[in-house]
């Protein structure tokens, strides 16, 4: 049994162009889907968050409307119930990443706001990408990829990667609202952006990175993944 470390905002909010807080945190399913497989597969989570402190679910990721249903809202409600290690966060800053065998950022708008400037996790996702270990790095999950760098140039330069889209912050109803969008900040950070159709499942593999575009990435996500855990 291997350990998986899945690092998780410890946002509560997203602070709009205007200064509004947008209440937010980590997106349910974004959590729940990868924690099944794993589990399912053997493995032993440990989850890491900015302080220690115990990670927000983003309410609205609990709809039956972003869950196909109330029954999909029920199943993903009842696994994160279940993820108690959610619970019982260890602090990012102590993380040593020789004690896991793969890593895994779980989206919500949370990482645009804390993630995405957090030193400490930009070390460790710089890290884990030397590493050859395996990363995976989903939806809004990607935000943290700007904190990780390499002298002068960001750590994930000329990497493809798949992240949350121009096209889907705005059908969401929120581009217009950002200080910024995270295609954009990752394309200027010189990361290869691979766009998918909005909302469908659109996973990349680039060496031992794996990266999902939206919610519904994040399961097959997860069984790119395993494959390299194997």
């Amino acid at each position: 049994m291997s350990k998986i470390l899945f690092v998780v905002t410890g946002a509560d909010h997203w602070t709009l162009a205007d200064g509004t807080k947008h209440p937010t945190g980590f997106w349910a399913e974004e959590a729940a889907a990868p924690y099944e497989a794993f589990k399912a597969a053997g493995h032993e989570i440990v989850v890491a968050t900015p302080g220690g402190v115990v990670p927000t679910v983003d309410r609205g990721s609990l709809a039956p409307e972003v869950n196909g249903g109330q029954e999909g809202a029920d199943q993903v409600a009842a696994t994160l119930a279940s993820f108690t290690e959610l619970q019982h966060p260890v602090a990012l800053e102590d993380v040593d990443l020789d004690e896991y065998a793969a890593v895994f950022y779980p989206g919500g708008h949370g990482p645009m706001e804390d993630l995405a400037v957090h030193a400490g996790s930009g070390r460790l996702l710089a890290l884990a990408l030397r590493s050859g270990k395996p990363l995976g790095v989903v939806c809004h999950g990607p935000a943290a990829l700007l904190a990780a760098t390499d002298g002068d140039a960001n750590a994930f330069a000329g990497y493809r990667v798949a992240a949350f889209t121009n096209a889907e912050e705005t059908q969401a109803g929120l581009a217009d609202k950002a200080k910024w969008l995270l295609q954009d900040r990752l394309v200027e950070a010189g990361v290869d952006v691979q766009e998918g159709e909005p909302w469908a499942p659109h996973v990349v593999v680039d060496r031992n990175l794996v990266t999902g575009q939206n919610p519904a990435s994040s399961a097959p996500l997860a069984a790119e993944l395993l494959k390299k855990l194997a």
